[in-house]
């Protein structure tokens, strides 16, 4: 199939959207597909270049105002044309919906495209800052969602990652085809394994004490403060490892000198992917505080590695998280309470372990080749559908023209011969002239 992906997260931005992004343009290409990306430039530049088996196509952009990182194109509605027209796909996969995905959009029912968008969006991811705000909190998500889900009413089918953020999309009014389709996970390749002490030398992390692990973009949203405030109440000497940055880290830095938390909280910032992975395996449980996750591959990556892992009761977490199963369920920003499970889980090494096999058992569902195979699926049936439609169209166009041409041929046929006066719009019938003398009798 030639499938194409549009984005306005895509490597080198970091985050969840740009790793599922990435993951499936790569997956496909090596499944034998032709994948083409749509994704932002970094520079006021376009840039087309085969990355790897997957040509990617950056347009022009500049920085978001009040989200770093996220870029927004100079608007390529004729190039974007132009490439849809030349690479003919047989699905647009849409994972943004602003500048791209809406150009995307518009473009592909012109050229009667199937289109699916997948949905990685809350409004608090957006800006933060104003969807906290409590007087504009709540216009705020109204309106943002009513934007998102008249999008999504115009495409041919939508995804999100879980039930909680696919029946939100309804709530607020989606029509259209839709399922609840998990971004995956690769099993081969996030597995349990031995701890390796000299990852944590490398990192200058102690050896002799549990470690605690976080990875996540450093966001308000995110809610680190809480896991940091949980941290100065815990009863055990655990060390914390932070993975990412993002805009918040200076204010978690701060937060850290207040609380004397300097010897017991590392912030490591960007990990590349195979250091990340033994840091995994070194750890010995996973937390993840944040507000705003429709689905956390960060959590997904770290119960494959077989860890337990204690949530925010918020969102799509719990549909990972099983309260006393897999981990423990906290009230958001609850940080005593937070404390206290941490607290259990470190003082008790076989309750780990515990939740840790069920943490597999719970990942297993999400494996990342069953999803794959459920995209290839969803996508080869659209196309099918599309294609038998145009068939069909194409066939009642050319059965009314021959069906019109037939009737004309026969009106034509059947209709008395007709001469011109030379008077405008006025016709009489010919025949022999009538007699003059026989009109005057």
């Amino acid at each position: 199939m030639r499938i194409m992906i549009v984005t306005d997260q895509y490597p080198p931005m970091i985050g969840g959207v740009p790793n599922v992004t990435h993951g499936l343009a790569t997956d496909f290409a090596e499944r034998g597909h032709q994948v083409w990306v749509i994704a932002p430039s970094y520079s006021t530049r376009d840039v087309k270049r085969m990355e790897g088996q997957v040509r990617v196509y950056r347009f022009s952009s500049f920085e978001w105002p009040t989200y770093r990182e996220l870029r927004i194109p100079f608007l390529p509605m004729v190039p974007i044309r132009n490439l849809i027209k030349r690479v003919d796909p047989d699905i647009i996969h849409i994972h943004s919906p602003v500048v791209l995905g809406n150009i995307a959009q518009i473009m592909a029912g012109g050229l009667r495209k199937p289109v699916v968008a997948t949905n990685h969006y809350l409004p608090t991811n957006m800006n933060a800052s104003m969807s906290d705000d409590s007087m504009f909190s709540k216009p705020f998500s109204d309106i943002s969602y009513a934007y998102l889900v008249h999008f999504c009413n115009r495409c041919d089918f939508v995804t999100a990652p879980t039930e909680t953020a696919l029946n939100l999309l309804y709530e607020h009014g989606l029509r259209v085809p839709a399922a609840a389709l998990s971004n995956g996970i690769d099993l081969i390749k996030f597995a349990p394994a031995p701890r390796d002490p000299e990852i944590l030398r490398f990192f200058a992390l102690p050896e002799d004490r549990p470690l605690i692990l976080h990875v996540n973009r450093l966001s308000p949203e995110k809610r680190v403060d809480v896991l940091l405030d949980a941290m100065a109440k815990m009863k055990n000497d655990a060390h914390l490892a932070l993975v990412s940055s993002g805009p918040a880290e200076a204010m978690l830095r701060a937060q850290v000198e207040r609380l004397k938390l300097n010897d017991r909280v590392s912030f490591l910032g960007f990990v590349r992917e195979e250091d990340l992975l033994r840091l995994r395996h070194a750890s010995d449980l996973f937390v993840i505080p944040s507000e705003a996750d429709l689905q956390s591959l960060a959590t997904m990556e770290a119960m494959a590695c077989g860890l337990p892992v204690i949530a925010a009761n918020s969102y799509a977490l719990p549909e990972l998280v099983h309260h006393n199963e897999n981990g423990f369920l906290f009230t958001p920003s609850d940080s005593d309470e937070l404390a206290s499970q941490i607290d259990q889980l470190i003082f008790d090494k076989e309750c780990r372990l515990r939740m840790g096999e069920q943490s597999l058992k719970i990942i297993a569902a999400h494996d990342r080749n069953h999803v794959l195979d459920t995209w290839e699926n969803l996508y080869r049936r659209l196309s099918i559908e599309f294609r038998e439609a145009k068939e069909l169209r194409e066939h009642l166009i050319a059965t009314r023209k021959y069906t019109d041409q037939r009737g004309a041929e026969a009106r034509k046929a059947t209709r008395p011969h007709i001469r011109r006066t030379g008077n405008i719009g006025f016709d009489r019938p010919t025949g022999p002239k009538p007699n003059k003398k026989t009109k005057r009798a």
